[in-house]
């Protein structure tokens, strides 16, 4: 009789196995595909946190519970070997709920070889058993740079030729036209010794570290003691080596000795979206720099976003400085690394540095993707706004109202539509206040939202917005809100205002606006469609000032209808003309009598 099979744990009973350990976990979906791949401090209470009631997580998170077929996980003796782990699975596996790495960019480095006779040149091919490697370095125009000020400053070979001592002794090279240009000193003949020429390397090594202040005050002190020995030419030439540092260097010295050693990273966030700088400070400067972007398919905190970026920076920079300066802190703890979160000095103003950069990369990163790729834009965009405002839908279709009118006369309001992100105008609409006497821009609010959704509701009730903007502040939003409950919406949209005033967003019962970044794009869209609905008003009220004004001195004079007026106008051109045009030549485009009521009257208003 052969025995039954042990039955299998459910996913649930699996993660109560699971330790109190650090680690990092892994969840497979149903086709034993990774798909999410997480650290831990303590394991069993981290994973335990996904498998809780439905309403308690975000809705991309939901979805990620829903795919979990199994979980596996791996124990690590700490948080930074969980760190290096998490980090290296992701990598392996690619799982789709991950932060995602979006810059896939091979970056360049600059390596100085170890021969005899070292070489320093650019690459992006790593193999450090060919050198020492500096970097990487985001901007390939900033490497070049450097390297062109090291072969300025240092006469360095270029050639790839294999020069040994023994070879030079051969007499197996011939000088090439660098030589004889200046640009190397010609160690293939023997014209510079090693240990000469290995100064130089040690200085160029030196200075990709950051050593900068440090060489600057050696040749200020050998030029001094070259001066005062008399061998002026010597100190001459210490002279031109610091300035030429100087120079160089002139934009990235830090002067506060505070901040001599330390890395920095600073994080923004765009909807679902991540953009970080990263700052390494040695000896007192800036000496690399780098801006990647981060994917979020479910909801992360930042803590672990900036955890991400930490061990991205680590695999390609190597460890980090004792002191790291950080906006937040990251959801792990590093051995030997403090990190600190700046208020006031050098410090935080290196933090709003790295800030900037991480900005003007968000900003250059969607300036370049609303010309490649104005779809992918403009959904981002208005995640960004849903995430802002926090709604469970995605306003694809916004509408704005504004009232105007001028001391009361001709009130009108507009309706501007935004469908995808940009003006749908073909569903602009307008409308004339017919309730409302004098200027009541709230009774006047109340009314055209009550006729844009009744007509709706008539008329195509499927097409109500996921969103409505309100120009104005909470007395003309407390009016929108009634008339939406008087139609039984206010569960199916949202409605917000938006205050010229500070741009201030406000929401129904919250007694405190919201105050969104001005850079931001839930901010700009917000904006953008609220002055699109102003200028839509405004052109209309005018147009209706325009006719009544005319309507005031033509319309009302008796025999003068609407065809009279248009053929006087089109002959004339204005009402001014008119008035000053003789009576024969009116008797010859309308009735005498008409003409002469025409006359008379424009003369006695006195028009010009």
């Amino acid at each position: 009789m052969s025995e039954k099979p042990a039955p299998s744990l459910t996913i649930r009973e699996k993660i109560a196995l699971f330790p109190h350990s650090p680690g990092v976990y892994r969840y497979y979906d149903a086709s034993g595909k990774v798909i999410y791949v997480g650290k831990a401090k303590d394991l069993h209470k981290r994973v335990a946190q996904y498998f809780v009631p439905p309403e308690r997580l975000t809705l991309k998170t939901r979805v990620l519970v829903s795919k979990i077929a199994d979980a596996q996980f791996s124990v690590v003796d700490s948080e930074a070997d969980a760190l290096l782990l998490e980090n290296n699975l992701i990598k392996q596996y690619k799982p789709r709920y991950n932060i995602l790495l979006k810059d896939s960019k091979t970056y360049p480095w600059i390596v100085v070889t170890t021969e005899e006779f070292p070489r320093v040149y650019l690459t992006r091919r790593v193999d450090r058993r060919t050198g020492t490697y500096f970097g990487p370095y985001s901007s390939v125009t900033h490497a070049k740079y450097l390297l062109d000020f090291f072969h300025r400053t240092y006469p360095l070979r270029t050639c790839k030729l294999k020069i040994t001592g023994e070879a030079v002794l051969r007499g197996k090279f011939r000088p090439c036209l660098d030589f004889h240009l200046g640009r190397c000193k010609g160690c293939c003949i023997g014209a510079v010794s090693a240990g000469e020429y290995g100064d130089w390397i040690r200085e160029i090594s030196r200075l990709l570290k950051g050593g900068v202040n440090e060489i600057i005050r050696e040749y200020e002190a050998r030029m001094k003691e070259a001066s005062e020995d008399l061998r002026f030419e010597e100190a001459q030439a210490c002279l031109d080596r610091i300035a030429s540092l100087k120079k160089h260097y002139a934009k990235s010295i830090i002067t506060s000795a505070t901040a001599s050693e330390c890395d920095v990273f600073s994080l923004v966030f765009d909807g679902s979206e991540a953009f970080g700088n990263f700052l390494r400070v040695r000896g007192g400067a800036v000496v690399q720099s780098l801006n990647l972007g981060f994917k979020m398919p479910i909801e992360e905190e930042r803590g672990a976003v900036l955890s991400t970026f930490i061990a991205e920076i680590e695999s390609k920079f190597g460890d980090l400085a004792p002191e790291v300066i950080v906006p937040f802190l990251p959801d792990v703890q590093l051995d030997g690394v403090t990190f600190r979160i700046p208020v006031r000095g050098d410090k935080l103003a290196l933090l709003e540095l790295s800030a900037k950069n991480a900005r003007e990369y968000l900003a250059n990163t969607m300036g370049q993707r609303e010309h490649t790729d104005p779809d992918a834009y403009r959904r981002a965009v208005l995640e960004d706004l849903q995430k802002a405002l926090g709604m469970d839908v995605l306003p694809e279709h916004i509408e704005c109202f504004d009232n105007s009118n001028i001391q009361g006369t001709n009130p009108v309001a507009s309706c501007v539509v935004f469908r995808g992100g940009v003006p749908s105008k073909a569903d602009y609409r307008k409308f004339k206040i017919k309730t409302v006497v004098g200027a009541n821009d709230f009774a006047s609010m109340k009314e055209v939202v009550n006729r844009r959704y009744a007509r709706m509701l008539s008329e195509a009730p499927d097409d109500l917005p996921q969103l409505v903007v309100i120009d104005g502040g909470a007395g003309q939003l407390e009016f929108a809100r009634q008339a939406l409950a008087e139609l039984g919406l206010l569960d199916k949209l949202m409605v917000v205002g938006l205050a010229k005033r500070m741009e201030l967003v406000i929401r129904l019962d919250d007694p405190y606006p919201l105050f969104l970044d001005r850079n931001s794009h839930a901010l700009k869209v917000l904006m953008q469609i609220r002055d699109e609905a102003h200028r839509f008003g405004i052109t209309f009220h005018r147009n209706l000032r325009s006719k009544a004004q005319i309507h005031s001195v033509l319309r009302d004079i008796k025999g003068v209808g609407e065809q009279t007026e248009k053929r006087l106008l089109m002959h004339y051109g204005s009402v001014a003309r008119i008035a000053a045009a003789p009576l024969a030549d009116l008797e010859k485009l309308v009735p005498a009598a008409v003409a002469r009521r025409i006359h008379e009257t424009l003369s006695g208003e006195g028009i010009s």
